[in-house]
């Protein structure tokens, strides 16, 4: 991190020698297309340097880069090789879009600084313009053939909150903004140069600018969501642009049968399988995360239930649900194990079947027989701030980017950056 500070004051000394707040710098952890990984393939297209005086990383080539201990990476290619201690940067000798790095054959623009995490993996960290950044993030966040109006509100709500964070190291999962590097689309594009600058505030300051797929038909409240001060412009409201997307799923009950296990047969752990693996295979690394390590295979769900309160949207608040499993320690032993969760809040179960089955809070019934329960609700996701297909609906009834953020944002007001 420290050698990509160099980046950011050559970048913006070079490039914008009068700089805007639009021309913050964005520096992004890269996990989502990399995961844990000892070695990375790395290629530039156009002049870099680094801070290496040995090193050099010719333009075309493809390299390999290695972990070879807790502090030292290994850099091969060309038909060269490089022992390289603590991190290695990458910089464009002049940032533009002929310059490129590519980290596992995806294009970055900027900067790109390896590092080596938990002693054993190589973590690439990406520093650009906001902007660019931007341009990155849009298209993976809507589909970008979606109406131009829709796709600049998302423009503002992505800014809006990367402004928040040009500090702070952020990464390029949903935690924060998906993010997919020099991977652009012309229209979205298109969505963030004609708004650039552009953010969304409250009493002259930036506001979180939450949004979800879908809100179901009504918006929720931050309060309600994440607790603190409720904020004006995140009202619970009837939204009649949202498709309200219903959705439905099926967990059974019984996962494996005890009864019919062949304790005989030494491969007996391999055969046995889940009814429904989507869902167990969240309940198992569920588990692993919360005191329960080791191979994990689901017998039961013997009870699932929810609470009948509900917030002022409509949306469930609290239910129960017991998972009982056995778990193989690495000895081989074998343990018959119980997790009860007694009208507990949602947001501790949901997390436990998965939010692609378990999409949001607003539910409309759970029914259960001999064999499954049926869980049924409508939107996907939060519910907070802007609905992201409501958006699309407004844009496609002729409404401009700036009434779709005064409708999911009420109040708040639209200002340039760039503009004192």
């Amino acid at each position: 991190m420290r050698y990509l500070l160099l980046f950011l004051l050559a970048i913006v000394t070079c490039l914008f020698p009068e700089p805007s707040h639009a021309d913050e710098m964005v520096t992004v952890k890269l996990l989502n297309h990399i995961g844990e990984t000892d070695s990375l393939s790395i290629e530039v297209n156009g002049d870099y340097f680094n801070l290496h005086p040995t090193v050099n990383v010719k333009s075309g080539e493809t390299y390999t880069l290695k972990v070879k201990n807790d502090n030292t990476l290994v850099l091969k290619g060309g038909g060269d090789s490089y022992t390289i201690n603590d991190s290695f940067v990458l910089y464009p000798k002049r940032y533009s879009e002929d310059h490129q790095i590519y980290v596992n054959e995806r294009p970055y623009l900027g900067a790109m600084e390896f590092v080596i995490e938990e002693k054993k993996y190589i973590r690439p960290i990406n520093q650009l313009p906001l902007e660019d950044y931007l341009k990155g993030v849009v298209p993976l966040e809507v589909f970008p053939s979606w109406e131009l109006e829709t796709l600049k509100a998302q423009t503002l709500a992505a800014r809006t909150y990367a402004v928040s964070h040009v500090d702070k190291l952020i990464d390029d999962t949903i935690q924060y903004q998906v993010y997919g590097g020099y991977e652009w689309d012309e229209t979205t594009t298109q969505a963030v140069e004609e708004t650039k600058g552009e953010v969304i505030t409250y009493d002259d300051e930036l506001i979180n600018a939450f949004y979800s797929a879908s809100n179901g038909g009504k918006t929720e409240s931050n309060e309600n969501v994440w607790g603190g001060e409720s904020k004006p412009y995140f009202p619970v409201k009837e939204d009649p642009f949202d498709p309200t997307h219903p959705w439905e799923f099926s967990l059974h009950k019984t996962q494996i049968d005890l009864d019919e296990i062949n304790w005989d047969d030494p491969f007996w752990w391999i055969m046995e399988n889940e009814q429904d693996p989507e869902i167990t295979e969240t309940m198992k690394s569920w588990l692993q995360k919360n005191g329960y390590p080791g191979e994990i295979k689901i017998l039961s769900i013997p009870h699932f239930s929810l609470s009948e309160e509900k917030l002022a949207s409509g949306r469930s608040v609290q239910g129960s649900i017991t998972i009982e499993f056995l778990r193989r320690l690495m000895e081989g032993t074998i343990l018959f194990q119980q997790v009860k969760l007694d009208d507990v809040p949602l947001n501790q179960i949901r997390p436990m079947i998965g939010g692609n089955s378990f999409k949001s809070y607003l539910l409309d019934s759970l029914e259960a027989d001999e064999e499954k329960y049926t869980l049924s609700g409508r939107g996907f996701g939060h519910g907070v701030g802007m609905s992201q297909w409501g958006a699309q609906v407004m844009g496609e009834n002729g409404k401009n980017y700036k009434e779709i953020i005064q409708f999911y944002y009420p109040g708040t007001e639209i200002k340039d950056l760039n503009r004192k």
